[in-house]
């Protein structure tokens, strides 16, 4: 079992920066991607960014340039530095792995994170 716990969410002006901290607890094991989804209030899941173990990532199209996505394998733990912070980042931001091998998916419990114009 793997659990997942983020943080460094919060409250911040458009223009501003966040620094949000995933980290990886339990059973983990094996080749395996960590990411950053979000949620905003009536709209779907979306995924922001998505690294693997060897520190390759992606990102939604709408963050690229402004968020970095990174990975500490030895903490088992991954960052998302989100700067020029815009009000339409607004939403609750989720942490995921998946193992490659089995497509099986963990979740975290979200973080708040608020934009303000």
């Amino acid at each position: 079992q793997v659990q997942l716990v983020e943080s460094g969410g919060g409250l911040v002006q458009a223009g501003g920066s966040l620094r949000l901290s995933c980290a990886a607890s339990g059973s983990i094991f094996g080749p395996n991607v960590m990411g950053w989804y979000r949620q905003a209030a009536g709209k779907q899941r979306e995924l922001v960014a998505i690294i693997n173990r060897i520190g390759t990532s992606t990102y939604t199209d709408s963050v690229k340039g402004r968020f970095t996505i990174s990975r500490d394998n030895a903490q088992n733990t991954i960052y998302l530095q989100m700067n020029s912070l815009k009000p339409e980042d607004t939403a609750t931001y989720y942490c995921n792995l998946v193992y490659s091998n089995t497509n099986q998916i963990y979740w975290g419990q979200g973080t708040q994170v608020s934009v303000s114009a």
